[in-house]
């Protein structure tokens, strides 16, 4: 619900705040004094086109602050936390209107796009003016309106489910067909690179590894030299490096004997004696090793001649040949394999065909149920709302697909046309009068019909309707005596399941408010301004009875007033 709306330097209004209330909150003022001034207002914080034109001479920007209480609004939590903006019991919207044509849009404080204002706003309020296009009246709106009445959401999700999956599939079949004619054409080649790269069939880092191997094999006699001659240093000469240190061992050991501060040293030199026992041992094994085998030598030549001539054609390095080989396989057993691929995706889009057609037809016909009770409940409310002939119905159209159109589900047997919300085109029409035939409602033309239908959809529509607030611009237009005191019932009604906002002239509707708002223009420094005034129970007694008999209040029209209020 609305809590509060501030207007700074709109038009006439230089600055205003005014809280609404619960129930019905009624709005009166003479002709001219800014009533629809501020529902114009209010229609900026909604998403309604702005023009410069609306700030007040001497301003440099209109501001129109509205706060909401959105408390357990899962819809518009759903919307502010899709848009990183915190989500609170209350949300402030704020438009700021430049004389210099910008425009400012925030949400608790967050500057966001005017699209978002407008989505917002769309959850939160029907703003039934005088001169806006309505919900009602635009026929594009009546299918969620029929959906919003009925129970079978839960369907409607489940098909919208099956034509994700099928409009997937439909795209990536449509992809394969565009690949095929390209892949058909690769595969030759593919084929050839496929064959020479496994001809060769080289390894992660092979060329790396047979480098070193080659190094080995090409210095083998420099190794089995080199690896000859420290052995024999170290062990095998009649002077080897093994026997000499032997002897200082003796002499070490003496040494212990006589002072035992070498013991130490005798230990080190015990453990040095060790490694290098060890060394020798290792370079013995690595020379028994060493094979001069001219064979592999060769061999391990070509194969690394091999490897680079593939890394030269395919990408310079050994890693870019493995990955191009992968790469192509994929491609080639992709296109070897493409007519069953095809196929599959094709029994699969027929399956979901069928699937999502069962499903559109259940959706068809829980509206078709749902249509008959907005039939009678419509009209029921229109009788008593003063069109006592009136004839509502709710149009259900499927259309075939166009040709060669490959977005359609299968429903007995036949191609439908769908969205996501079925394969069901809904309009309403109606006639008011005995002997017409109805018309599509969008195109109906009186003030005072567009307003009376609109009431009586939202009384039956009241317990589904998911909008908080429903505004109505002098929703009395062309009605008057009997037909107002009913229209003032409905409202009230009405408020019981929503806030209501309207504005009107009629005593009838005023004398049945909760919460009542007058209004008026005074001048100051020579200029106008309108401003707005809750009233007191007794301002309202005499609001309703100057909406009776005019400026002069008489007492009779005091004690009409009391009477229309059900006051003694």
């Amino acid at each position: 619900m609305l809590i509060s709306l501030q207007i700074k330097d709109y038009a006439l209004i230089e600055n205003i705040n005014v809280e609404f209330g619960k129930g019905l909150n009624i709005i009166t003022g003479e002709t001219g004094a800014g009533k629809s001034i501020l529902i114009d207002a209010l229609g900026l914080i909604l998403g309604n086109r702005a023009v410069t034109e609306v700030v007040r001479k001497g301003a440099q920007k209109s501001v129109i602050e509205g706060i909401f209480d959105v408390t357990k609004n899962k819809k518009v939590e759903k919307l502010l936390s899709e848009n990183e903006i915190e989500f609170l019991d209350e949300l402030i919207v704020r438009r700021e209107v430049s004389v210099k044509g910008s425009n400012r849009c925030f949400l608790n404080d967050t500057p966001v796009q005017l699209s978002l204002i407008k989505e917002i706003g769309e959850l939160l309020v029907d703003l039934h003016g005088q001169h806006e296009h309505q919900s009602l009246l635009r026929t594009e709106t009546h299918i969620e309106m029929l959906d919003d009445f009925g129970d079978y959401q839960n369907i409607i999700n489940e098909f919208r489910e099956i034509i994700n999956r099928l409009n997937d599939r439909i795209s990536n079949l449509n992809d394969l067909r565009k690949k095929e004619k390209s892949l058909k054409e690769k595969n030759e080649l593919y084929e050839f690179q496929i064959k020479e790269i496994d001809a060769v069939a080289p390894l992660e880092n092979e060329d790396e590894q047979i480098e070193e191997e080659l190094n080995i094999l090409e210095n083998a006699e420099k190794l089995l030299e080199l690896t000859n001659g420290i052995y024999d240093r170290l062990y095998d000469s009649d002077e080897n490096l093994y026997d000499a240190l032997g002897h200082v061992k003796n002499d070490l050991e003496q040494l212990t004997l006589i002072d035992k501060s070498f013991i130490s040293v005798d230990e080190s030199f015990e453990s040095a004696l060790s490694l290098l026992s060890e060394i020798a041992q290792n370079i013995r094994s690595y020379r028994d090793k060493i094979d001069l085998d001219p064979e592999r030598l060769d061999f391990m030549r070509e194969r690394l001649n091999a490897i680079k001539l593939l890394i030269k054609k395919y990408g310079g390095s050994l890693k870019a040949v493995l990955e191009h080989r992968e790469k192509i396989g994929t491609e080639y057993d992709f296109s070897s394999n493409f007519e069953e691929k095809i196929k599959d995706l094709e029994t699969e889009i027929n399956k979901l065909r069928f699937n999502a057609g069962e499903k559109a037809l259940l959706i068809n016909q829980k509206r078709k149920d749902v249509s008959k009770e907005i039939k009678s409940g419509i009209e029921a409310s229109l009788k008593n709302l003063g069109i006592s002939d009136s004839n509502f119905e709710v149009r259900i159209a499927n259309n075939n697909p166009a040709a060669n159109s490959e977005k359609y589900l299968i429903a007995k047997n036949q191609k439908y046309v769908f969205d996501s919300n079925g394969i069901d085109e809904i309009e309403f029409y109606i006639s008011t009068n005995i002997g017409e035939d109805p018309k599509p409602l969008a195109k109906v033309a009186s003030g005072g019909e567009v307003s009376r239908i609109m009431l009586a959809f939202k009384t039956i529509l009241a317990k589904n309707d998911k909008l908080p607030l429903l505004i109505f611009d002098e929703i009395d237009t062309g009605v008057s005596g009997r037909i107002a005191q009913k229209v003032g019932e409905t409202l009230k009604s009405l408020s019981e399941f929503h806030q209501i906002i309207a504005i009107t002239h009629l005593p009838q509707i005023a004398a049945l408010s909760k919460n009542h708002y007058a209004v008026f223009k005074t001048k100051e420094n020579d200029r106008v301004v309108s401003s707005i005034r809750k009233l007191d129970d007794k301002e309202k007694i005499e609001e309703v009875a100057k909406l009776m008999s005019g400026d002069q209040v008489t007492e009779s029209a005091l004690k009409g007033a009391k009477e229309l209020m059900g006051l003694k």
